[in-house]
């Protein structure tokens, strides 16, 4: 701390100057906050006000700086410090745009920017300057596995921007499930035709690029490691393994069609009644054969019926809930390979609601233009054999109907090749781990049923959704997996078609890319990127009590042979979920802590019960609800003064001695805000959100033996959009406080 030089500056601009006491901030800065040396400037992100920082930092040895001035949110590149510890304090967004205007605003408005500024000093005298992690991982080739559509796009991609690749695909050849396949649903222009696949011409490029390297015949037996320097075996048919070092993993296993036996009433394993990949079957063989398509018995087809949703969309929990995608486009384009031979062949579609994503509309017209009929109806019954029949209620006539076809195409859906179901080993490894044998047998079966092999105590695969894609966030963290470094793309991510898995490859590439240039220069991969600081633990204080290991939502701590956490640093996200988990507070980061948390909520000034001021801590995550709060500054929209609102990581660090300090040095509330939780989560962090609450759930104990009323301490699950329902909540929240009543722990701080 003695080489450590602190300053303060405070902005006057974007009315700043005009609405508060500059030279009371000055003051505080100086007199309260103890800060080496204060400075004012017009406009402090101009070029002059960021030189007059850039030349005290050079010049004048300040190695900590304060900057009262917008949200820490704008103007990052301005004030972007490369040398120093910065802190912000939100005096335009946090305190001017949204206090009501009018003088008899002037004091509870000028208190709170005198807060902020105290609450900024006292967080930066905690940091310190990220370094980077001194275990710095270097190797930039990105292993992509699965030989498909969408694993060679992305093999393709990486390469094309300068980086090795490898391929490990389990079968004899390149193309994946686009090898069954005749056609493709249109992807150009008129988008009236279905289009070859490109499958053999992608393979024959990806064959001979000098960056791209294959295995074919050849799964995983081992993953272990972090990004920059991920081991892993790779098992060949042969029985050789191999072993090589990867910076990145993108897994692109692609999907199965749903087994058409598990439909019956359908039809399903009756003659002439196949799924649409059985159809592909039978129109790639009569298209080498130079003919027309035939049923399996030699049989020409005379009338067709496609129906759509088959096994999916089902609400009684026993096929697939959701819509995957392609299907529509798909019956539409195999209804065209009939009408394209044979003008008079009948095809019917029978559909609940018609889904054409991209340019499907012109498809679906062109279709139609070419004789092929639609119509909106449920099928409850299908029958195979000789003469096949469909039948169905039309939803426009509203009547039952039976259709007599030569051949039946089922629309059964996606099923991802994700490998292990990790909801099932968990549940295994529990009953391995008390000495179950039979547990312990089929722990082994599902490890050798996974895709990666993961060396991971939470399992051999990466977590996934309950219908089995990988667990990526399709808004907040696309592609990324709770396994840092290791990415999804395509079918195995979520339900698509060919065009959007060729696209979703190309996003996963270019993540697997950022993660290996991020692990070799120290720094976090995601959300938070460019962040150098990791965690630190004092394992001196540590009580071994394994809870940072358990609620890691990234695998990112194993024990030591002493049983004590051992932090891969690579894995961490720097969410600070480990550092809300520890009991005894030994877990921080440089530049984010329990006391740059815990300072902050102690530098506010506390007004006495008479004055009639009530004070709410605002614990806001800073990916949604703090982006809401500014969100409600730029539109406007007024709230109450009394709160304070401190950014965090994510609602999972937070730890409850904040809670707890707060309540017992005079805070009338505590507020949380944080993303979603549960099965449709928005949480950045996966599972920050619920851990927050299922700690809060245990704070009430704490509450009772401090008198006071559980109502004092609230969560709120906030999306970024929520500006206007944030400002909501804080004014119900301050009426509420002040109908219960201040804190009777005022004065006792």
């Amino acid at each position: 701390m003695a080489d450590n030089k602190f300053a303060a500056y405070i902005c006057a601009g974007c009315g700043i100057g005009d609405t508060l006491d500059i030279a009371a901030l000055e003051k505080i800065a100086q007199k309260e906050c103890k800060m080496a040396a204060v400075k004012s400037h017009p406009f402090l992100c101009n070029q002059e006000g960021v030189q007059i920082i850039k030349n005290d930092i050079a010049n004048e040895g300040v190695t900590h700086l304060c900057i009262a001035a917008c949200s820490r949110r704008a103007k990052t590149e301005a004030f972007a410090f490369a040398d120093a510890c910065v802190s912000r304090a939100n005096l335009r967004e946090g305190v001017l745009w949204v206090v009501a205007a009018g003088a008899e605003h002037d004091e509870v408005r000028q208190e709170m920017a005198e807060d902020y500024l105290r609450m900024g000093c006292a967080e930066v005298k905690k940091m310190k300057q990220p370094a980077g992690n001194p275990d710095k991982a270097i190797n930039r080739t990105i292993l992509v596995v699965g030989g498909g559509m969408t694993g060679m796009t992305a093999a393709i991609e990486a390469a094309e921007a300068g980086y090795a690749v490898l391929i490990v695909e389990k079968s004899a050849a390149l193309g994946g499930f686009a090898r069954q396949l005749w056609k493709r649903v249109p992807f150009a222009a008129p988008y009236a035709e279905a289009q070859p696949t490109g499958a053999d011409e992608l393979a024959a490029r990806v064959s001979g690029h000098a960056r791209i390297k294959l295995h074919l015949n050849s799964t995983l037996a081992e993953t272990a490691g972090a990004p920059g320097r991920f081991q892993v075996k790779i098992a060949q048919e042969s029985g050789s393994v191999t072993e090589v070092v990867v910076g990145a993993i993108i897994q692109a296993t692609g999907f199965s069609a749903y087994d058409i036996n598990k439909l019956p009433q359908l039809g399903g394993g009756q003659a002439n009644v196949v799924d649409q990949a059985g159809l592909e079957s039978l129109a790639r063989n009569a298209a080498l054969a130079g003919g027309v398509i035939k049923r399996a018995d030699g049989k020409e087809v005379n009338r067709v019926v496609f129906v759509q949703c088959a096994g999916q969309r089902d609400a009684s929990g026993q096929h697939l809930s959701y819509c995957s995608g392609h299907c529509c486009a798909t019956s539409i384009k195999q209804a065209t390979y009939f009408k394209d031979a044979n003008p008079l062949v009948d095809t019917v579609v029978i559909y609940q609601d018609l889904r054409v994503p991209g340019m499907g509309e012109d498809f679906y017209r062109s279709a139609q233009d070419k004789g092929v009929v639609f119509t909106k109806g449920t099928v409850s019954k299908v029958s195979g054999g000789g003469s096949c029949s469909v039948t169905f209620k039309d939803l426009i006539l509203d009547e039952e109907a039976t259709l007599v076809a030569d051949l039946v195409v089922l629309a059964t859906g996606q099923v991802p090749n994700a490998g292990t179901d990790m909801e099932l080993w968990n549940q295994v490894s529990t009953d391995a781990d008390n000495g179950d044998e039979a547990a312990k047998t089929r722990q082994q079966e599902l490890r050798a049923a996974s895709v990666l092999k993961l060396a991971y105590r939470q399992g051999p695969d990466m977590p996934q959704f309950k219908h089995g894609f990988a667990d990526s966030h399709f808004i907040c963290f696309p592609y990324e997996t709770r396994r840092t470094g290791i990415y999804a793309a395509g079918p195995t991510r979520r339900p698509m078609d060919l065009d959007q898995a060729m696209t979703d490859a190309t996003g996963a590439a270019l993540k697997a890319i950022q993660a290996v240039e991020n692990a070799a220069a120290g720094r976090a991969a995601h959300p938070r990127v460019g962040d150098l600081s990791y965690p630190i633990v004092r394992l001196e204080g540590c009580t071994q009590c394994k809870r940072c290991t358990v609620e890691c939502p990234f695998g990112a701590i194993d024990e030591d042979e002493r049983r004590f956490p051992q932090f891969n640093e690579q894995r961490c996200r720097r969410c600070g979920t480990c550092m809300g988990a520890c009991p005894v507070r030994v877990i921080s980061f440089e530049n984010y802590s329990c006391d740059t948390v815990g300072m902050q909520i102690k530098a506010v000034n506390i007004p006495d019960e008479f004055e009639e001021k009530p004070r709410i801590l605002i614990l806001a995550c800073e990916n949604d609800a703090y982006p809401a709060l500014d969100m409600a500054g730029l539109q406007r929209l007024t709230y109450s003064a009394y709160v304070r609102a401190i950014p965090i990581r994510c609602l999972g660090s937070v730890n409850t001695v904040w809670i707890t300090d707060a309540l017992s040095s005079g805070y009338d509330g505590v507020m949380m805000m944080g993303c979603k939780k549960g099965d449709d989560y928005q949480c950045h962090f996966v599972k920050g959100s619920e851990m927050a609450y299922y700690r809060l759930s245990k704070i009430e104990d704490t509450m009772k033996q401090m008198s006071l009323e559980p109502e004092r301490v609230q969560s709120h699950e906030i999306a970024i959009t929520d500006n206007a329902r944030v400002a909501r909540l804080i004014d119900d929240y301050v009426a509420q406080i002040k109908e219960i009543g201040l804190s009777p722990m005022k004065g006792f701080g």
